[in-house]
């Protein structure tokens, strides 16, 4: 009862703040960037750009936009913030505006080459030297012998099964569906709250090990944890918050002992597939470079040079490695994780995050990242390489 009244106490006291928190909550909703720009013709695709000795790049389709760009973003500029008192509040729903308004650009322009490209730039930016140098400096490290938990023999049922094991361990609900439309071979959509996971694919047994890890322990925990706050803009995300949220969930790979050096080099791939776009590299040329100069198989080339090139340039996968670097730093120094578990937040937020909580804004989790409390990780060359990223 006490709490009720303390609930409806702050409410009150922010009317206006709460007012336009859940305006934006009903304007973002409709704009799940990652939705949009998967292609639906991945497969046909594919076997083209094979069959072509890898010369004619994929000509992609993409989903239908369902909104009206130009009145979304009308909506979104129209929010009152000069309502909201506090400054610094005031300046963070300023930064949500300017975030999302950009996220409309990138949608409207999917498949418009530069133009999406440069939208693209705007919300996720651009390796930088350090990125690459880091990247090369994974990729010098001669691979590792292969283990049985590293062969493709499990279904996509399977993987269900397994998945929908492991989240018993946590106290929320797991929605899966299968799908053909997605670039990665599974992955959380925040808004539908479901696990999506590739049809014509298998997994390996790490493979399953490490996506449980990061799918469901960082992606899914932060999601349910944001609905139980009482802003919306947790759950919804705040600016900027991929590096932040996709370091999470590697760090969670880490301590749960699925990462490997394989999935370091994966992460390293996508950076120098980012870093090609700003080099003005065609599908086909960043291929070359993944394929042919680094050695990976065509399967796997594929799939990261598609995730660089979906839409025109995206440079979202130029973060995993970033956001990695950064969470481990915070974790050797001992700082606490959880503030970071509270929804879809942004280390760079954290100042304004513990303003809110203070104000009564923002509440404990209620969903803790299970691996994060013991390091089960025993790959020393990992620990070494993970300590001297730059």
């Amino acid at each position: 009862m006490v709490e009720e009244e303390n609930t409806l106490s702050i409410e009150e006291t922010y009317k206006d703040l709460f007012e336009i928190d859940a305006n934006l909550d009903r304007l973002v909703k409709r704009i799940e960037l990652l939705s949009y720009v998967n292609p639906l013709n991945i497969e046909k695709e594919k076997h083209r750009f094979f069959a072509s000795k890898y010369r004619e790049a994929p000509i992609f389709k993409y989903p239908k936009l369902k909104f009206d760009p130009y009145k979304l973003h009308r909506l979104f500029f129209s929010q009152r913030l000069e309502r909201i008192k506090d400054d610094q509040i005031r300046a963070l729903y300023q930064d949500i505006i300017y975030y999302y308004a950009n996220m409309i650009q990138c949608i409207e322009t999917i498949g418009e080459e530069k133009k999406f490209y440069y939208n693209s730039l705007r919300i996720y930016g651009t390796p930088t030297e350090k990125d690459v140098h880091n990247a090369k400096f994974i990729l010098h490290y001669e691979d590792e012998p292969a283990t049985g938990d590293m062969e493709k023999i499990y279904t996509p049922d399977e993987a269900k099964a397994y998945f929908e094991d492991f989240a018993k361990q946590y106290d929320f609900p797991l929605h899966i569906r299968f799908s053909t439309n997605i670039a990665a071979d599974a992955m959380v959509s925040n808004i539908s709250r479901t696990m999506l996971i590739k049809k014509n694919v298998k997994f390996s047994k790490n493979q399953l090990l490490t996506l449980a890890h990061h799918e469901i322990g960082v992606h899914l925990v932060t999601t349910y944890n944001g609905l139980q706050q009482p802003l919306k803009i947790f759950s919804n995300g705040f600016p900027t918050n991929v590096e932040t949220q996709e370091g999470l969930a590697v760090f969670s790979e880490y301590m749960g002992s699925a990462l490997t050096l394989k999935r370091l080099k994966e992460l390293s791939y996508r950076v120098l597939a980012s870093d090609s776009l700003i080099k003005g590299y065609s599908f086909s040329d960043t291929f070359d470079l993944i394929h042919n100069q680094y050695k990976l198989n065509r399967e796997e080339a594929f799939s990261i040079t598609l995730r660089a090139h979906r839409g025109g340039g995206f440079t979202k996968d130029r973060l995993y490695l970033s956001g990695l670097r950064k969470i481990f730093k915070r974790y050797k120094q001992g700082q606490d994780m959880d503030t970071m578990l509270m929804g879809k937040v942004t280390l760079e937020y954290e100042d304004i995050i513990k303003k809110l909580v203070a104000l009564g804004l923002a509440n404990d989790i209620t969903h803790k990242n299970l691996s994060y409390s013991q390091n089960l990780n025993q790959n020393s060359t990992l620990d070494f390489i993970l300590n001297n990223l730059k």
